[in-house]
């Protein structure tokens, strides 16, 4: 018996360190994006394999702008809205998101109802139908409040992971989230962020959604345009699309515009 415990503890660690060993080989090289631009990620050729899939020509329609070229008003907007601690963690807040979501989910239901309020002394309707509903900006899936994260987390994952949700993939994401912290500073994180995020059908970086959008450079954006874009990032494709989804998108932006002013950029 214990020639086959030997065996198969013989096998496990072996087993171990094969997986250590592909990680070590396959181990995106980080440091090179203090001076390299990334022209591609994860995230957008899992699109463009989704799109030949279903029979559609992929689309990637992205510009790179360094972040004295974006907008502050962007900058703050996203930070407002994806990551207010960004610049007091190491890439890791899960208190702050968790805070995060509960105000953001009341300020939700606040902008719903008074909306749903005004629109009933306009049409002179009962005011006992104004509850929260699948119209709120926030959508009505357990799984949107689990997947939020920081800024480098989201970086990690659209930079190098697949769309699957397993434990490796979380082991993945926190390890290149540490290493991500560790060898960019907090203004090359944003700036790569802002650069290849998605923002709508083959549409990545805020150069791209600015000219889509409102047809003017990133460099342009006022504080409510700002806070429009920064509006669809939890969901550009589904839950905060401009087309599916306008009443929600536009509850998250007047959110977004409130909190906007008391972000600082401290680079």
């Amino acid at each position: 018996m214990w020639y086959w415990v030997k065996i198969l503890f013989l096998i496990f660690v072996g087993t171990i360190l094969c997986w250590l060993c592909y990680e070590l080989i396959t181990f995106p090289g980080i440091s090179r994006l203090r001076t390299e631009n990334p022209t591609t990620t994860s995230m957008i050729e899992y699109r463009k394999s989704e799109a030949v899939a279903e029979g559609r020509e992929p689309k990637q329609y992205m510009i790179w702008m360094p972040m004295e070229q974006i907008s502050p008003n962007l900058a703050r907007a996203v930070l407002a809205g994806e990551d207010s601690r960004f610049f007091e963690h190491n890439g890791f807040d899960w208190e702050a998101i968790q805070k995060a979501w509960d105000e953001a989910v009341k300020e939700g239901e606040k902008e719903a109802r008074e909306d749903c309020e005004t629109e009933a002394k306009a049409n002179k309707t009962p005011l006992k139908d104004c509850k929260p509903s699948e119209d709120d900006w926030i959508p009505p899936l357990p799984s949107f409040k689990r997947g939020a994260s920081t800024i480098t987390q989201q970086l990690a994952k659209n930079l190098y992971l697949s769309e699957d949700r397993n434990f490796l993939r979380k082991g993945r994401e926190a390890v290149y989230t540490y290493f991500l912290e560790r060898n960019l500073s907090k203004k090359r994180i944003l700036e790569i962020y802002l650069n290849v995020i998605e923002w709508g059908d083959g549409i990545y970086g805020a150069e791209a959604a600015s000219r889509t959008y409102f047809k003017k450079s990133a460099s342009n954006l006022t504080p409510s345009e700002a806070a429009y874009l920064a509006a669809m990032i939890p969901s550009p494709l589904n839950v905060f699309n401009p087309q599916k989804n306008p009443k929600r998108l536009t509850r998250r932006q007047r959110v977004l515009l409130k909190y906007i002013n008391s972000v600082k950029l401290a680079y």
